[in-house]
């Protein structure tokens, strides 16, 4: 009795290893190639939990994500006018044909990631070879990343690969140009900022110019109008003097000495020498009969 618990133990231990053998699971970041033998047999693309037959056949797995192919170091290329530029890139790939996948590159993604390279290689030196620097960097950079794809992604389906771009994340200069590039865009740009200050400068000088000739303009105006005023002030002084002279020349004429004299000793340390008979003091003598 105890014997025959024992076998259907050991029975029921058989079964369940051999059951555990033959059951796999593919998530759905995989692809599952069954192999019987060496030769492949069935070919997983969907998630899930499936069987195979324990001892003859196995699994091998690959990646269906998109994979990233970076070229680490910037490349040398030379354009159309035969000048370098260094050229740092990468791709965007995946594998979408598993069983040719495997049979082209043996399931290996550092062979397909060298025969991508090496086309994106070939691809991008007949693109440069054909463009000017200024079209590389910026005028059709769109359209060589385009045409870099279309033929990578055709290339790459030969192997079981989907292309899903290819970027040129930077092209410049090879270290012993750029100096030489940057050294003629600062004299360009010292020389572009000298211009703008000798233009500047005559323009402050013709703005400096204009105004002190408005201000001559101003001052002869001003002082042609105010000689103007002055001389009509003059004109209707001396209409009053004549007027008030025609009146009474005797009080006019009073008057007008006052006037001198105020001028004269308006100082306390003025000084005159005038004989005392002049017709200066008249007034000063006799001022009831200086007219007479």
């Amino acid at each position: 009795m105890n014997k025959k618990i024992g076998n259907v133990l050991i029975a029921a231990a058989v079964a369940l290893i051999l059951l555990s053998m033959s059951m796999f699971v593919v998530d759905q970041r995989q692809n599952a190639i069954v192999f019987q033998l060496g030769e492949i047999v069935r070919v997983i693309t969907k998630p899930g939990l499936y069987f195979k037959i324990p001892l003859m056949q196995n699994v091998r797995y690959f990646d269906s994500r998109i994979l990233t192919l970076d070229t680490g170091e910037p490349e040398r290329f030379i354009t159309a006018e035969k000048k370098n530029v260094m050229v740092d890139s990468f791709v965007k790939w995946r594998i979408f044909d598993v069983k040719q996948y495997y049979i082209s590159v043996g399931g290996d993604e550092q062979r397909a990631a060298t025969r991508l390279m090496q086309t994106v290689n070939s691809s991008m030196r007949e693109e440069f070879g054909k463009r000017t620097i200024h079209e590389v960097v910026s005028g059709e950079r769109e359209q060589i990343m385009n045409v870099l794809r279309e033929k990578t992604d055709a290339d790459a389906r030969k192997i079981g690969v989907q292309v899903l771009d290819v970027r040129l994340k930077r092209v410049d200069f090879p270290a012993e140009i750029s100096d030489s590039v940057y050294r003629r865009m600062d004299a360009e740009r010292k020389r572009v900022a000298n211009e703008l200050r000798a233009t500047g400068f005559a323009e402050s000088e013709k703005i400096k110019a204009d105004a002190d000739k408005q201000r001559q303009v101003i001052l002869a105006e001003a002082y042609r109008e105010a000689q103007k005023t002055k001389g009509e002030g003059d004109a209707k002084a001396s209409a009053l003097y004549g007027t008030a002279f025609g009146r009474n020349p005797e009080f006019y004429a009073f008057y007008r000495s006052l006037e001198a004299y105020k001028q004269s000793f308006k100082n306390k340390s003025d000084v005159m020498v005038v004989d005392p008979s002049s017709a200066f003091f008249k007034y000063l003598k006799n001022p009831g009969r200086a007219g007479k």
